[in-house]
């Protein structure tokens, strides 16, 4: 796995330890909070998304945490 994979994993798990804290149990639900599509939400929890900044601050949003809490890893 290279250095540019292990960020997505990283950030993926990171995504979906969040989600589950804050209530979302499915993809689905945080998703359509998101604004965004449950398989790009999918791809991102499995590290197969390179997430835009745009769409993180949407994640942070809906988990109503700061940026940097997001990326504490």
């Amino acid at each position: 796995m290279s250095k540019d994979d292990l960020i997505l994993k990283k950030f993926g798990q990171r995504i979906r330890q969040l989600r589950l804290q804050k209530g979302f149990t499915s993809q689905i639900d945080f998703a359509n909070k998101s604004k965004m599509d449950r398989t790009y939400v999918g791809g991102i929890e499995r590290g197969e998304r390179n997430v835009g900044l745009k769409n993180i601050e949407k994640l942070a949003k809906t988990l109503n945490i700061g940026l940097e809490e997001l990326f504490r890893f």
